[in-house]
């Protein structure tokens, strides 16, 4: 079974600005139902039954709003689970962020240093994904740890359901377990084009690549090791020094002391994961996801889910299918296919279907 999980929630949130901004990005975004993305991604890791703990790896910036999520979780649920999070969780803030290589191997090795006797196998999820049902969540994730049990590193794949360009893709190949739920990973592909896209959609072997993970701490760390030695090398202040010192701010641990890994942080480079293992460790293996799955990364995507998001605030003549996210009354007259944010004293006005451009706007308002 899965005892420890990784909640990676160090994001800017760029694509989702100015809602999203560096001070309270995407993670702390709400929904429909006033449970942030961070929040959502607790309540699921809660639903694992683990025994051991929850990490955040997220900046420093933010620690004490990560903190203040957590707590408001804890006191406002019905669910004695949740009541939990407050002993079981811990924010570890980055020095710097340094992609998901460093943000995953500081928290193998936080636990490593408090529970070295300890087999732990770790589940990897980001802030940003809507899971439903649950249920499925929590069967698939059982499924990982069986995989990782037998010595896999694991990825979460997603069944497509468009020929989307947005995401990597993973070839499925040899079926490990017969029932159509663990597969070889036979190729990562990179995001492709159109035309290709809708060539995997065809052939019914290749797969989103969730950006999910699942394996064994001593895997994880030999294989770092072996396919990536830069990163793992930068690592050895942290693993030939001391233990971390922990304190607790509004009953949630966070990191008082750690020079060890300041030290680490000042030379390990800046690698996604599925680079420093996943392409490359002849051990990868994929679950084919059961659940839904929706990855929150654009305005487009935010719009389809979102359904109250200017609580009414919004006037419409002679106007049609557009979507305000708004905190002031909005008033749109003659115009359509609008996606329009007004928050945190500015304004995003995007045709719809142009998410892509909003990174790129951010960058020339912002300087």
């Amino acid at each position: 079974m899965i005892t420890d999980v990784i909640i990676m929630a160090g994001g800017f949130g760029e694509r989702l600005w100015p809602a999203s901004s560096p001070s309270h990005p995407k993670q702390f975004m709400a929904l429909n139902d006033n449970i942030s993305f961070l929040q959502d991604s607790l309540r699921r890791s809660l639903a694992l039954k683990i025994s051991g703990k929850i990490i955040i790896v997220t900046r420093k910036d933010i620690e004490g709003e990560c903190v203040n999520q957590i707590k408001q979780l804890a006191e406002r649920s019905d669910d004695s689970d949740a009541k939990k999070l407050l002993g079981e969780t811990i924010v570890l803030a980055e020095p710097s962020p340094k992609h998901t290589s460093a943000a995953i191997m500081i928290g193998v090795e936080l636990l490593q240093k408090l529970d070295p006797k300890k087999k732990h196998t770790f589940l990897v999820l980001t802030s940003d994904h809507v899971i439903s049902p649950v249920s499925k969540f929590v069967s698939d994730a059982a499924n990982a740890a069986k995989a990782a049990h037998s010595g896999k590193f694991v990825c979460f794949s997603i069944v497509p359901t468009e020929p989307s360009t947005g995401y990597g893709y993973i070839k499925a190949g040899k079926d490990l377990t017969g029932d159509g739920t663990t597969f070889e990973i036979e190729k990562f592909e990179e995001k492709p084009d159109s035309a290709t896209a809708t060539k995997y959609l065809e052939s019914g072997n290749y797969f989103w690549n969730s950006g999910m993970f699942a394996f064994e701490s001593d895997m994880f760390l030999k294989e770092m090791s072996n396919c990536t030695p830069e990163v793992y090398n930068a690592f050895a202040p942290v693993q030939n020094g001391k233990k971390p010192l922990l304190t607790q701010k509004n009953g949630v641990y966070i990191i008082k002391k750690w020079s060890e890994m300041e030290l680490a942080y000042q030379d390990v480079p800046g690698i996604a994961v599925d680079k420093s293992i996943a392409e490359k460790t002849k051990s990868a293996a994929v679950v084919k996801a059961s659940f839904n799955w929706t990855d929150v990364g654009s305005w487009d995507t935010f719009s389809q889910l979102c359904t109250n998001p200017a609580n009414n605030k919004v006037v419409e003549v002679q106007s049609k299918n557009n979507f305000v996210y708004s905190d002031v009354p909005v008033s749109l007259c003659g115009v359509e296919d609008l996606v329009v944010v007004v928050k945190n004293n500015k304004v995003l006005v995007m045709k719809k279907g142009q998410s892509a451009l909003v990174r790129d706007a951010v960058k020339q308002i912002e300087n």
